[in-house]
């Protein structure tokens, strides 16, 4: 499809590019416009109608939004803007430089742009800052026939209007939805028919929390409402998406040791923007790492009178590595998603400790039989004697248990302190299991070794 747009921009044929993006999707659209170079997409964005346009424009990346502003004349943009509903146009605002949010705001009408800065107001991790207060309302004594004439006169505007809500000076006391409407009697009343029953979320609750709301009750929206119980706005399921994909996307980032790119895409980030967020993380571990190598040093002396055991430190290191970031990963996804909490350290690290103890055991039996099968007597290494054979072993099973017991509780301790969970994962606590690690396989092999000889 973008070659054949390429080709028909090349000669000049508007008239089948807007044939051939008819039919389809305004996310389909957006995708296809971020492929074009930045010309090309003004003029292909200028081919759409102003709905589909806007709609197109909602579904594009920062970058492209800025590209596509920058190329906009002032009526132009100020179509774009009247067609993007409240919640879109705010994340447009959070979106861009002071510059072009200065210009956003100065093509909107009043009304919006008091909206806009009322939105503003709520932190920007909070359910206030992704709803949109674009929806429906009704009097608890209106019809269903009235009610069903209201959506028809005002739903146009709304962002969603199968789900309703009734309210009595401005507190919400009941839902209905157009079924409910449908299916009831023309005269029966929202007060007879709604759900009284509401499950709503605070404006103030985390973004997070209400996208677990969603998770849980399999809504396509959700009333929003302030202390007092006033419906301040509505969030709707593709807001709660979004939210979920950004936070497993900064999660995966820190678990990674990389600072997360807001709002950018990899091919769209550029070459010193990405050494910035991933240079600072890799001087903390490798100052961090430097534990580990004084550790070695400090046991220069028995490494020197036993050589082998250094073939070993890979081994030991790497294991544990895996087995802290096995947990970590688990406790991790578990606190995302709430099913566990930072009451439940306890249970989980008593739960991890048995786990750790039998995998402990298994590898260290596979481990010792490898050594003594494969390593000593198919191989030959003469080095490597039962005494040997048991430090490296021993220290394995015992480097799989402060893993798993490390793995699991840092991120619930970060947990604790208000930080972010992932912070805790797979870089900083392999380095810490590293290091404790060593500690114990030099101290179990000197006893062990030196009591055998």
């Amino acid at each position: 499809m973008t070659e054949r747009i390429k080709e028909l921009l090349n000669d000049k044929n508007y008239t089948e590019i807007k044939k051939l993006l008819a039919d389809e999707n305004s996310a389909d659209i957006a995708t296809l416009l971020e492929e074009l170079s930045e010309s090309e997409m003004t003029v292909v964005f200028r081919l759409l109608s102003k709905e589909y346009a806007a709609e197109a424009f909602s579904y594009m990346s920062p970058d492209a939004k800025s590209q596509l502003i920058d190329a906009f004349t002032n009526s132009e943009l100020s179509a774009v803007l009247s067609e993007l509903y409240i919640d879109d146009t705010v994340d447009l605002v959070e979106e861009m430089p002071a510059s072009v949010v200065k210009r956003i705001l100065a093509n909107t009408d009043p009304e919006t742009r008091s909206e806009i800065n009322r939105l503003l107001k709520y932190p920007s991790d909070s359910t206030g800052s992704i709803m949109t207060t674009e929806f429906v309302t009704l009097g608890e004594e209106m019809t269903t026939e009235e009610a069903l004439e209201y959506l028809r006169s005002c739903g146009v505007d709304k962002e969603t209007i199968y789900t309703c809500y009734v309210t009595r000076k401005t507190k919400l006391i009941g839902v209905v939805t157009v079924r409910d409407m449908l299916v009831a009697s023309k005269s029966a009343t929202m007060a007879e028919i709604m759900e009284t029953n509401v499950i709503s979320v605070s404006v103030y609750d985390t973004a997070l929390e209400t996208a677990r709301v969603f998770d849980k009750y399999d809504f396509l929206a959700i009333p929003a409402v302030d202390d007092e119980n006033r419906l301040v706005g509505i969030v709707t399921v593709d807001d709660a998406i979004d939210v979920m994909r950004n936070a497993a996307s900064d999660d995966i980032s820190v678990m990674a040791a990389v600072t997360p790119t807001k709002g950018r895409t990899y091919l769209r980030t550029g070459v010193f923007e990405l050494v910035l967020v991933r240079v600072p993380w890799l001087l903390l571990l490798m100052i961090s790492s430097a534990l580990t190598g004084g550790i070695i040093t400090s046991f220069e002396a028995s490494l020197g009178a036993m050589p082998i055991l250094t073939a070993y430190i890979p081994m030991l290191m790497d294991t544990g590595g895996n087995a802290g970031g096995q947990a970590s990963a688990t406790i991790v996804r578990g606190l995302a998603l709430g099913e566990i909490a930072g009451r439940d350290i306890l249970r989980i690290v008593w739960k991890e400790a048995r786990v750790s103890i039998i995998c402990g055991i298994i590898l260290s039996i596979a481990n010792f039989a490898k050594m003594l099968l494969i390593d000593k007597m198919l191989l030959g290494n003469e080095s490597i004697t039962l005494s040997v054979a048991t430090a490296v072993c021993m220290t394995l099973a015992i480097t799989v248990i402060i893993a798993k017991i490390v793995g699991c509780s840092l991120p619930i301790g970060a947990k604790k302190l208000g930080l972010d969970p992932a912070v805790m994962a797979s870089p900083f606590i392999t380095t810490i299991v590293d290091a404790l690690a060593l500690v114990a396989y030099f101290n179990i092999s000197v006893r062990i070794i030196e009591g055998m000889m």
